[in-house]
């Protein structure tokens, strides 16, 4: 008869148990991915709801940011740093390049970009930017949206907001008290250097119109 030693048997005994704690975490962690993954589905869909672009505009500005994100780098290389940004089909350029030839090129890529209206090339002749500025410039525009939605008097989702080495650039469809109202908002934050409006400006009655008009019925993302 073969004796099985205490400490073999233990191990036995807690394999099985290990493996059922297993499963019922994950199944609890799974849980929670669904939760917020239905959430997060449920938010994004709201926030294109209320989007003053149309869902065909916004899936555009997408679709041109992503080109950017392809293209760019052949032209840039190692020698910058650019950001893409596209509001309403209207492209923002940030970064920093290598000389003004290297500039001039970047803006007439995106130029010819299907769907593109204009480009306002606001690429600086600089070295590439360091991960602590990128990662300051990305505090600062989650201040400024956080800034933005406490207002009551407006819609922060109108906006879009981009910092660049401590720049603010504020887009978006807005009449001129709201652009105005946001700018003030924005200059108030700290680390904010300047801010620079490149708004779409619409007028009262455009206001009311969308606001008035159904939401559309479904959105996919």
């Amino acid at each position: 008869m073969t004796r099985t030693a205490p400490g073999t048997r233990l191990g036995a005994l807690r394999r099985p148990l290990a493996t059922l704690l297993l499963a019922a975490a994950l199944t609890t962690s799974l849980s929670g991915c669904v939760g917020m993954l239905v959430g997060g589905a449920m938010v994004g869909t709201t926030f294109a709801m209320s989007d003053r672009r149309t869902l065909g505009a916004q899936t555009e500005d997408k679709a041109i940011a992503v080109k950017g994100d392809l293209r760019l780098p052949h032209i840039v290389g190692d020698a910058g740093h650019v950001n893409v940004n596209s509001f309403n089909r209207r492209v923002l350029l940030t970064g920093e390049v290598r000389d003004e030839a290297m500039k001039a090129a970047v803006q007439a890529e995106m130029a010819g970009v299907a769907g593109v209206k204009s480009v306002a090339n606001e690429l600086q002749i600089a070295g590439p930017s360091s991960f602590t500025s990128r990662s300051n410039d990305t505090l600062i525009t989650t201040k400024v949206k956080a800034s933005l939605i406490d207002m009551r008097d407006i819609s922060a989702n109108s906006f879009k907001v981009v910092t660049e080495n401590g720049v603010v650039y504020l887009m978006g469809r807005v009449t001129q008290r709201e652009g105005n109202i946001a700018s003030d908002v924005a200059r108030g934050v700290g680390g904010v250097q300047k801010v620079v409006k490149l708004f779409e400006y619409i007028n009262d009655q455009d206001l009311q119109q969308m606001q008035s008009e159904p939401a559309p019925s479904s959105a996919t993302y």
